[in-house]
């Protein structure tokens, strides 16, 4: 462990990226995937209106992306169990690199920068040893450099921590395997967690949700500025009871559930599709499959929903939240109206916030 520690501090600093800039791009507000209506996909970079400004093609259904902090430079992911990501210099449209998950494992749709952009972290399933993992890419030439345990099952999504020395993974713990597609192996033993890793992967802190509400997948991440870590849940039990889909977590303590107490977790089927953080705080958990996002404030008391057909990405704005649609929408405040741009797409299901 000490070596790898100290090989990986010495590459936080290195990272070769190409020099152009997002404000080449006319500074991009979103990456989002879409299905086009060829049937093709394609990765949109979008300003803070909801305009396109520049579209790359994909080879199959993307899910998230990755958006370099520094360099036009964009990482996006196959939807899970995808066993590639595309590392594209949004410039140029050019493809900088193809990773792809070594045998045995594939890609869970995320993965994150450094701070200073020199590593890439991408969320794997290690499917043969049923154990989630981090890997490790050097942004210099896209080498994989090595990968550690995430800390449970099933990874998802994971995060970069405020102080750029930790990431906060999601680990859902649902066991998949390619030879079954989607489905879920381990339902009535299941385990979620939410870990806290050092950056060579260290475990600083790990929870999970009560024994009750132990089929309540964590799947989704947004973080404040202040470390306080917000959570979307997916419940895998009976839909007739569905537990609270948000959680909110401070270091040191327990997970806290924010219950919408209006039953819309229910309407939502138990399912959160994405989650984001406003700079002003709030937060919002969107469920596609009933229509609905749920917007909460900082301390997790509900506040209000939003209505709209298949509305899943989700991103913080300039002075709130942006919404995606599968049905090609984009939502997007204006003062305090909500404004509508359409687009023959289909959105997949995250809408990515390119910092700046």
């Amino acid at each position: 462990m000490a070596d790898r520690r100290s090989f990986l501090a010495g590459l936080l600093a290195t990272g070769l990226c190409p020099t152009r800039g997002w404000a080449d791009l006319g500074n991009p507000a979103y990456l989002a995937a879409a299905r086009l209506p060829s049937g093709k996909y394609a990765l949109f970079g979008l300003s803070n209106d909801g305009a396109p400004l520049f579209q790359i093609p994909l080879p199959n259904r993307g899910h998230a992306s990755a958006a370099h902090p520094y360099h036009a430079v964009a990482v996006a992911f196959a939807r899970r169990p995808g066993t590639f990501a595309l590392v594209i210099n949004c410039t140029s449209g050019t493809v900088i690199a193809r990773l792809t998950a070594p045998g045995g494992h594939h890609f869970s749709g995320h993965g994150t920068f450094s701070a200073d952009g020199g590593l890439l972290f991408t969320a794997e399933n290690d499917f043969e040893n049923a154990r989630g993992m981090v890997g490790v890419w050097r942004t210099g030439d896209y080498a994989r450099l090595t990968a550690f345990s995430s800390g449970g099952i099933g990874p998802h999504d994971l995060k970069l921590m405020p102080d750029g020395r930790r990431m906060v993974v999601a680990n859902g713990g649902i066991e998949t395997h390619p030879d079954t597609g989607r489905t879920k192996l381990n339902l009535p033993t299941m385990r979620p967690n939410l870990t806290y890793l050092s950056l060579d992967g260290v475990v600083a802190d790990q929870i999970e949700p009560p024994v009750e509400w132990h089929k309540n997948s964590i799947r989704h991440l947004a973080v404040h500025g202040d470390g306080r870590v917000a959570i979307a849940c997916q419940w895998q039990g009976d839909l007739s009871d569905v537990p609270p889909l948000l959680a909110t977590h401070d270091g040191g303590a327990a997970l806290a559930f924010r219950a919408s107490g209006h039953g819309y977790e229910r309407r939502m089927q138990g399912y959160a599709g994405s989650i984001a953080v406003s700079r002003n705080s709030r937060i919002a958990v969107t469920g596609p499959r009933g229509g609905l996002a749920l917007i909460f404030d900082r301390s997790g008391q509900f506040q209000d929903t939003i209505t709209e057909q298949d509305i899943c990405g989700v991103a913080p704005a300039a002075d709130d939240l942006a919404f995606t649609t599968g049905l090609g929408r984009v939502l997007f405040p204006i003062a305090t109206t909500w404004v509508t741009r359409e687009h023959d797409l289909q959105w997949d299901n995250h809408l990515i916030a390119i910092a700046g």
